[in-house]
C-alpha cells in the first residue's frame, strides 16, 4: 500500500509504561492501526519505556503477545513487520535520574520531535518531566502527554500539572481522557448545546459538579498496586 506522512515533521515516541494495562488495551493497538492505515511518519521511532529487565526480542515479543490479544483480529503479517521495526525497549527506574541518560541511545536525532507519554501513574508525572528535561528531552518543541484523571481531588492535580510546568511550557503539554470519547459522554454535550430548555440553565452556576458511573466488565485487575 502507498504510505502516508500522518504529519511533516517525524517524532520520537516516547511511551513510559509501555507494559502496562494503558498500553496494552489501547496505545499499541492505536499505534498498530495507525501503521495498518499508513498514517505513521516513515521516520518515526517508538521507545517503550518500562522497569523490567528485558532485551530488544523480548520486548518485541510481548508486544505481539499483548497486540494479539487486544486487536480483535488475526495481526496482518506485513503491518507488525513494519511496526516492530520502529520499536525499542529502554530499561529504566523513573525515580532515578541517571537512568534517563539512556533514553539519548535511541532519541538523538534532531529530524525528530520528541513526544513523551505519561501511561503511568500521576504520582509518577513530576519525577518522569524532571528526568526528561536533565537529558535534554524537555526542548522547546518537545510534547508530553499526560493521561488524565491527574492526581485523586483537586489540590493533588494542582500539585502534579505544577510539577509539569516546573519542566514543560503549557503548550507542550497535551492532556488526555479516552473515556471523554465514550458515546454516553459525548451525548452529553448535544443534549446540551441542542435542547434550548437546557442551553441557558446548564452552566456553572446552576450545576455544581457532573458524575458519570461507567459499568465495564474489565476489573482492576493487577493495577491497584500503582495507586
Amino acid at each position: 500500500m502507498t504510505r502516508m506522512l500522518g504529519s511533516k515533521q517525524a517524532c520520537d515516541l516516547i511511551l513510559f509504561g509501555t507494559l502496562g494495562d494503558l498500553a496494552s488495551r489501547k496505545l499499541l493497538p492505536a499505534l498498530y492501526q495507525l501503521e495498518k492505515a499508513g498514517l505513521l511518519h516513515a521516520d518515526m521511532q517508538v521507545t517503550g519505556v518500562a522497569r523490567e529487565e528485558l532485551d530488544h526480542q523480548s520486548y518485541l515479543n510481548i508486544v505481539e503477545d499483548k497486540l494479539q490479544q487486544f486487536i480483535g483480529a488475526s495481526l496482518e503479517t506485513d503491518v507488525w513487520q513494519r511496526l516492530q521495526q520502529r520499536l525499542n525497549y529502554v530499561k529504566i527506574d523513573l525515580r532515578q535520574t541517571t537512568d534517563y541518560e539512556k533514553l539519548l541511545t535511541v532519541t538523538q536525532s534532531t529530524s525528530r520531535v520528541p513526544v513523551s507519554y505519561f501511561a503511568t501513574p500521576p504520582s509518577l508525572f513530576g519525577q518522569i518531566s524532571q528526568g526528561l528535561s536533565l537529558v535534554g528531552l524537555a526542548q522547546d518543541n518537545a510534547r508530553v502527554v499526560l493521561e488524565k484523571p491527574i492526581g485523586h481531588n483537586l489540590s493533588s492535580s494542582i500539585v502534579i500539572n505544577d510539577e509539569v510546568s516546573n519542566y514543560f511550557n503549557e503548550n507542550q503539554i497535551y492532556r488526555i481522557d479516552h473515556y471523554l470519547g465514550k458515546e454516553t459522554v459525548l451525548n452529553l454535550l448535544v443534549l446540551r448545546f441542542a435542547n434550548p430548555i437546557f442551553s441557558s440553565h446548564w452552566d456553572n452556576t446552576a450545576i455544581d459538579h457532573v458524575q458519570i458511573t461507567v459499568a465495564e466488565e474489565v476489573g482492576v485487575e493487577g493495577r491497584w498496586g500503582v495507586l
